[in-house]
């Protein structure tokens, strides 16, 4: 959240299909320090702003497009990222299974947007932090905790 992420929005005042309830303050439950510094426009606004992502690049889908998908389940309304400060916090719910499949699916070590954007630095020749090298993956990655290092790129390379 220090970094950036998700337009300043993830946790803002919602109502979610699933549950038919109005959420507010969500971030509220976990440690204030993780928030420390923090305007509240970063942490819960009521406008997107891409800004405040830590790429500057707009990434993601609305929450309706999340909750009709069916990605979203009623334990954590607000989806991934509130699963992943729970369960980091030891929280162990019936979810876990299902979301470590997503997070791998993603950015885990054959995850697709991190294996795509370990292909692009090396097909580009750039460095493997190299900010111009697909900054909206970058910034997906960067919402799901991960970022790519330079073993990646190796590993991508001796593919």
């Amino acid at each position: 959240m220090k970094d950036g992420a998700f337009g300043g929005t993830y946790f803002r005042k919602i109502t979610s299909f699933v549950t038919k309830e109005t959420y507010e303050n969500a971030h509220e439950e976990f440690p204030e320090e993780w928030f420390k510094g923090l305007r509240p426009h970063a942490i819960h606004g009521k406008v997107y702003n891409a800004a405040h992502n830590k790429w500057g690049v707009e990434c993601g889908g609305a929450l309706d497009m999340w909750e009709s998908s069916g990605w979203i389940t009623a334990i954590d309304p607000y989806g991934w990222f509130q699963w992943y400060c729970r369960f980091f916090l030891g929280r162990r719910s019936t979810d876990d299974e299902r979301q470590i499949s997503r997070h791998n699916g993603v950015a885990g070590p054959k995850g697709r947007f991190k294996t795509q954007l370990a292909n692009k630095v090396v097909a580009s020749g750039r460095k493997f932090d190299d900010p111009s090298v697909s900054p909206v993956i970058r910034q997906t990655l960067h919402h799901w905790a991960c970022a790519l290092t330079e073993k990646d790129v190796e590993a991508a390379r001796r593919r």
